[in-house]
């Protein structure tokens, strides 16, 4: 067995997700067994100590038979309906299902843009500890029945990456209806499954697309890969495999494929930032600002702004551009769109003699920047994680 499989069976706590194809018949509405056959490799999981969160996708596809539609709506108004009475049936399956093996459930319904705001993530990580303290099965989905651009992405998959991250798990694993990541269509005679995955350029000959085969998901392999990418670079493991082999992957058997941690734990709001907000403008700055920004680490301030598109109000996030128009961050902006292109290029001391002391702050904070580069997020302050863990005690 290898180190990683190895650390993934003796690590106390795993973040399992598993999609709509996985869990509920072509036609739609919950296939029992499967449900049966999940929850018997979870129970067993617990029974030896483990911990487990279940973040599980199928709200839809199980809702929308009973409404008397014969395939998975498109429009969204539909979709959320159907998530509505999907989740409270699927979540009952769940719940006698565990029940029958001694164990109880708790639902935790997020939506990825919530998370961004610091409140919001801190109640999230706050019910999911004290539901794996008391011994309770979180089970976790997006809140489809308000969200909008999450369930259009069928991004469960990122929510996946992003829960490990926020509950500090061993492991995450991602279970589908294909054995794991090929280096093309699995349909294609010569494709061939890729055990590990130890760095992303191990990925540069692999073709990636498609939804699942059973076509009631919207999670195709290319948010899987995205999914594996977010965690490994925060330092979780993952492993991509077979829904019917699952309780292989929890016992460390080498099946799926295996996607090595490639980088270290950031904090946890910031992840979610770069990963989980919708931009709602953009901030393009100079070169000196960008210098602050990246290599300084230091907060934006109207000096640096050269450009403001979007509509948007405080506290939302934003993408940070350079002079070329690439995007180096994603932050939190601390003024409303109207108000900050009187403030370009002028000092915040000059802002406070006209305006007020209010207008002597930052149009992002340090402490609420995430940067980007190659795929990856940093935090733009090196102490940001040590804040963070100090105010979980």
């Amino acid at each position: 067995m290898s180190p990683v499989r190895a650390g993934l069976v003796q690590g106390r706590r795993l973040v399992i997700k598993i999609g709509s194809s996985s869990l509920t018949r072509p036609e739609g509405g919950v296939d029992p067994d499967r449900i049966v056959g999940l929850v018997d490799a979870l129970s067993a999981r617990v029974a030896r100590g483990g911990q487990v969160v279940l973040v599980s996708s199928g709200a839809i596809a199980t809702g929308f038979p009973k409404l008397g539609l014969r395939r998975r709506p498109r429009d969204l108004a539909t979709q959320q309906a159907a998530a509505s009475v999907g989740q409270g049936v699927l979540l009952a399956q769940y719940a006698q299902a565990f029940a029958e093996r001694g164990l109880t459930v708790g639902q935790v319904l997020l939506t990825a843009d919530d998370m961004t705001r610091r409140t919001h993530y801190r109640n999230a990580q706050q019910t999911l500890e004290k539901l794996l303290e008391l011994g309770v099965i979180p089970i976790v989905n997006e809140n489809d029945t308000v969200a909008t651009d999450e369930i259009r992405l069928g991004d469960n998959d990122r929510l996946a990456a992003l829960v490990a991250h926020l509950v500090r798990s061993d492991g995450l694993v991602l279970l589908s209806d294909v054995e794991g990541l090929y280096d093309g269509p699995p349909e294609r005679g010569d494709a061939q499954l890729v055990p590990e995955v130890t760095d992303p350029a191990d990925l540069a000959d692999v073709s990636i697309g498609g939804v699942g085969a059973a076509g009631v998901g919207l999670g195709g392999m290319t948010s899987k890969v995205e999914a594996a990418r977010i965690a490994t670079a925060a330092g979780i493991p993952v492993v991509l495999a077979h829904a019917g082999a699952v309780s292989r992957v929890l016992e460390g058997e080498p099946v799926g494929t295996l996607f090595h941690p490639t980088g270290r734990r950031v904090p946890t709001r910031l992840l979610w930032l770069g990963h989980a907000s919708t931009p709602q403008g953009r901030l393009q700055i100079d070169a000196g600002a960008v210098d602050a920004v990246v290599r300084r680490r230091l907060s934006l301030l109207p000096a640096g702004l050269t450009r403001v598109e979007g509509d948007f109000v405080a506290g939302d996030p934003v993408d940070i551009l350079d002079e070329n128009g690439h995007t180096i961050a994603r932050g939190l902006v601390n003024f409303d769109s109207a108000e900050l292109p009187g403030l370009m290029g002028r000092s915040t001391r000059d802002l406070a003699r006209e305006f007020g002391p209010a207008y002597e702050r930052e149009v992002v904070h340090r402490d609420d920047i995430a940067l980007i580069a190659d795929g990856s997020v940093d935090s733009a302050i090196d102490g940001a994680e040590i804040a963070e863990e100090s105010e979980r005690g």
